[in-house]
């Protein structure tokens, strides 16, 4: 027998999603007699979404069906629409394009019940399709079962934002008051989590997966919060972000205000800084203007909380009207982060952004212990028929690499689409008398990484012991960056691709064989045809 049996009501919404909107219900009736109830709320679909449910819910009495006569414009309304509507002690909520996985209600319920928790929140996983490539949402609150008596004792909980991988008590949403933000609000999860830990409630939490949110980026329309390529995304985040610190520091709660522009400075702004340089001009100068407004408020505390990549994107930003090194912007924004030359010094010898912006300090820099600086190595890939070889130029930092002595660079490809990594090469670096660098370079055997796409990863390793986990700058220049087909033994042909990702990375996608070729050549055109 269950122990806590129908206990739970999933809300689970949608919009113009009948492809998944029936798989999504399904994995909430799976999780079994926990859930006393399913409500589907669905917002004005026009693709016969509704109907599908409607079906549904004719051979499923725990299912019922809410049909909104005008659209929301968001996923705000909908969710609210679900709450008034239950009749559960606990309530979940599921977007129509994603699913809960098997156990998810009974793994929060059991910690809920057990620690007379008002919230039980536990791991969620972003899938990507069609790859299936997964990454664990906020690993770190979710490593092993915690209960924190008061949010404010476990800060990070500012940093989890979602609302579908958390169990909440229905009396306690409605005791508080708890709504989501009604109408089209792009980022009403930041603001509902953020009512939600302004009540100060008493938080379980379980290493348990339960809930795998779907991400397709090929979709014909992008969700609403993955669409980031209008400047209306970036004015939503931010008012978002607002609107979270102000319910925070309202009810008394400064430590999580602070918390959550600490989370804006490291999460958000490195986020958006990265692609920063893919925008139209248009968009670059909106997106600076909106961004200094923003963080005018920003006092010395709120950026002493924030990491450093981030504290110094900000400080950028505030210190200079108009768009500027936007390239080495998105470097520093990286994870990890690299610091690319120009190396400047104020009059005095502190270290600065730039001789023209010598109030950017970056005296931090002198002081951060070798493993945790923003080394910059550029790398250069060249795919030949008699070997590839990767050329590394690591670049000194206000002295601190010669203070560490670097010796060698382990070298290592990693496959994005599951993580697996490829043979790992060391080679030895030697410094370049003058240049302030040092070069290493190594063959690469890309036959035998196979298909898919990778990322380079590099540990630095020192005379004095210390490494350095980083990545490297993808150089461009004459017969770089470029596709090319590469004769190979074991697979007749190899089509290569180096790449900068988004942060300037160095990556590459491989396509082996003649099957490969073709399938490259396919997905380009459809993405043109797209």
């Amino acid at each position: 027998m269950h122990p806590h049996p129908a206990q739970v009501c999933v809300v689970v919404i949608g919009y113009d999603d009948a492809p998944h909107v029936t798989d999504a219900v399904r994995s909430a009736l799976a999780q079994g007699p926990a859930v006393r109830e399913v409500i589907a709320v669905d917002d004005c679909s026009t693709d016969g979404s509704a109907e599908l449910l409607d079906a549904l819910a004719a051979g499923e009495p725990r299912l019922t069906v809410l049909r909104r006569a005008v659209n929301s414009g968001g996923c705000g309304t909908p969710r609210n629409d679900g709450i008034d509507a239950a009749t559960a002690p606990y309530v979940m909520f599921l977007d129509s394009d994603d699913v809960l996985p098997p156990g998810a209600a009974d793994a929060l319920l059991t910690a809920a019940a057990e620690h007379g928790a008002e919230v039980a929140a536990g791991l969620c996983v972003r899938r990507e399709l069609p790859s299936g490539r997964e990454t664990r949402w906020q690993p770190e609150l979710y490593a092993k079962p915690a209960v924190v008596a008061r949010p404010a004792r476990r800060l990070r909980l500012v940093h989890d934002t979602l609302c579908v991988n958390k169990l909440y008590r229905t009396g306690f949403l409605r005791e508080h008051g708890i709504r989501f933000p009604d109408g089209r609000c792009t980022y009403e999860d930041f603001v509902f989590s953020a009512r939600v830990l302004a009540a100060a409630p008493r938080v379980a939490l379980v290493p348990d997966r339960v809930y795998v949110w779907h991400v397709r980026r090929s979709a014909a329309h992008l969700s609403i919060s993955l669409d980031r390529a209008g400047i209306d995304n970036w004015h939503a985040r931010t008012e978002a972000n607002r609107a979270a610190y102000e319910i925070l520091l309202g009810a008394g709660e400064k430590r999580l205000a602070r918390a959550v522009r600490a989370k804006f400075l490291d999460h958000e702004l490195r986020m958006y800084a990265r692609e920063l340089e893919l925008r139209a001009p248009e968009y670059r100068r909106a997106w600076w203007e909106s961004t200094r407004a923003y963080l005018a408020d920003f006092d010395a505390a709120d950026f002493a909380r924030a990491r450093a990549p981030g504290r110094v994107i900000a400080r950028v930003v505030r210190a200079a009207a108009e768009p500027r090194d936007l390239a080495r912007l998105k470097e520093l924004a990286a994870r990890p982060a690299r610091l690319c030359p120009p190396y400047a010094r104020a009059a005095d010898g502190t270290p600065v952004w730039s001789a023209d912006l010598p109030e950017v300090e970056l005296e931090h820099l002198l002081e951060r212990p070798v493993r945790l600086l923003p080394a910059a190595v550029d790398a250069e890939l060249r795919p030949r028929a008699r070997g590839t070889r990767l050329r590394l130029h690591l670049h000194e930092l206000y002295g601190r690499m010669a203070e560490a002595g670097p010796r060698s660079v382990d070298v290592e490809f990693v496959r994005r689409e599951d993580g697996r990594a490829g043979p790992r090469r060391t080679a030895f670096l030697a410094a370049d008398p003058g240049a302030g660098t040092w070069s290493a370079e190594t063959a690469v055997d890309l036959p035998s990484l196979g298909s898919g796409t990778w990322d380079l990863r590099l540990r630095l390793r020192f005379a004095d012991g210390t490494s350095r986990d980083t990545t490297a700058h993808a150089v461009a220049g004459p017969g770089l960056l470029r596709r090319s087909a590469v004769p190979s033994a074991r697979h007749g042909v190899l089509l290569v691709q180096p790449y900068a990702t988004h942060s300037g990375a160095l990556a590459v996608r491989l396509a082996p064989g003649p099957r490969g070729t073709a399938a490259v050549v396919r997905r380009r055109l459809a993405r043109l045809l797209h």
